[in-house]
């Protein structure tokens, strides 16, 4: 996505790509595009511009803790912004996609380092920053640790100590109690009013 005269533009490369993987023809991306830019004059999402997105989503909440993972999810190629081509593709499947298509993108928020696999310490992270987040009043720090813990033993199936993507997507197709659950919070995050 390139500038002219201070402008950022759509590249038919990048119109093709959301296109194709969009349920969306082109002159409906151009239209998002052009929304967009409207809210992202630069043709990308900062950190900041991301924090007040969150702010307005959960007033009165502190967002902080848990933004940063959600952050990670929409930026795939890791530069510290969300363009145009990334916010569609998670917007999207996130609205349309499969449950598969869903689990993958949620992968992404409990992959805090983006090895390609979630380790008990990102688990237990990512269980205390949606609690904070959910400010869940009854829920100690030991019940953290119990769900985390739980959760992490349903996904592990090979029990090498580190959750694939794969084994992540099975626990949750299957309805595993706590892998369900903790990934149900996190879709809650992307539909509450």
């Amino acid at each position: 996505m390139g500038c002219i005269n201070g402008k950022s533009l759509l590249r038919e490369e990048d119109l093709n790509y959301i296109a194709r993987n969009t349920a969306m023809d082109k002159d409906a991306v151009e239209k998002q595009y052009q929304n967009f830019l409207q809210k992202h004059p630069d043709g990308q999402i900062s950190r900041k511009s991301f924090h007040s997105m969150m702010k307005e989503c959960y007033p009165g909440t502190d967002t902080e803790k848990l933004e940063r993972h959600i952050f990670r999810m929409y930026d795939t190629n890791k530069d510290g912004h969300i363009d145009f081509r990334e916010f569609m593709i998670v917007l999207y499947v996130m609205s349309n996609g499969s449950p598969e298509e869903n689990l993958k993108q949620i992968f992404r928020v409990f992959d805090i380092n983006n090895d390609g696999s979630i380790s008990l310490k990102e688990l237990q992270r990512i269980v205390k920053d949606l609690f904070h987040l959910i400010n869940e009043q009854n829920a100690d720090e030991a019940s953290q640790e119990v769900l985390a813990q739980s959760a992490f033993n349903e996904m592990d199936e090979n029990h090498d100590g580190q959750v694939s993507e794969e084994e992540f997507i099975e626990a949750c197709m299957t309805q595993k109690k706590f892998s369900t659950m903790l990934t149900l919070k996190i879709i809650d995050v992307f539909v509450s009013e």
